[in-house]
């Protein structure tokens, strides 16, 4: 289950991508896997730890339907 604001700072690649944000900055999970797709170019999955990849596979089944828009 998806928490309902996910802290950005605990994730790296998510904070990579939301470097617009303040460090404690707390995303909705829409805004989280908006901010994947829109970065998606920058992601290093090789580089991505494996909490933050699970988090990212529940953004795409959950929010996404399934779809990766990156």
């Amino acid at each position: 289950m998806l928490p309902h604001a996910i802290p950005i700072k605990r994730y790296p690649e998510l904070r990579l991508a939301a470097r617009h944000l303040p460090d404690n900055a707390t995303v909705t999970p829409a805004e989280a896997l908006a901010l994947y797709e829109r970065e998606a170019r920058s992601l290093d999955l090789q580089r991505m730890a494996p909490d933050e990849q699970a988090l990212l596979n529940d953004l795409i089944r959950d929010v996404g339907h399934g779809v990766f828009n990156g």
